[in-house]
């Protein structure tokens, strides 16, 4: 079963919340999947944290076999509302899309990684 974290950074973490973080992602390593969703860098968690060297430890973990996908463009959830957003924001290509950026390892063709299914 994976776990899914949805928008890390949103909100700040307490120091207290960034060293439980760490324990759910150590525990996890290795062991099964996780997902993750953040609308900030990688360089940023520090400050998310309020920790560089728990943010180092969290990244050298959950980097280690992922795969990242960097989604640039518009927000998903206002392109059904691009009518109610005013013209000078629409016109700065606020709401075209572009397709997601796939980094990292690259997934094996024809066999299944036997660690994430």
């Amino acid at each position: 079963m994976a776990h899914v974290v949805d928008e890390i950074g949103y909100l700040p973490v307490t120091p207290g919340g960034a060293n439980l973080f760490f324990q759910l992602v150590n525990a996890r390593y290795e062991k099964g999947a996780m997902i993750l969703t953040s609308n900030r860098g990688f360089a940023e968690w520090g400050e998310v944290f309020g920790d560089a060297v728990v943010a180092t430890a969290l990244l050298d973990r959950l980097l280690h076999h992922a795969v990242v996908i960097q989604i640039e463009g518009s927000s998903y959830r206002m392109r059904e509302h691009a009518a109610l957003v005013p013209e000078n924001v629409r016109g700065a290509a606020a709401f075209n899309p572009t397709p997601p950026k796939r980094r990292g390892r690259p997934p094996t063709k024809g066999k299944p990684d036997p660690e994430y299914g």
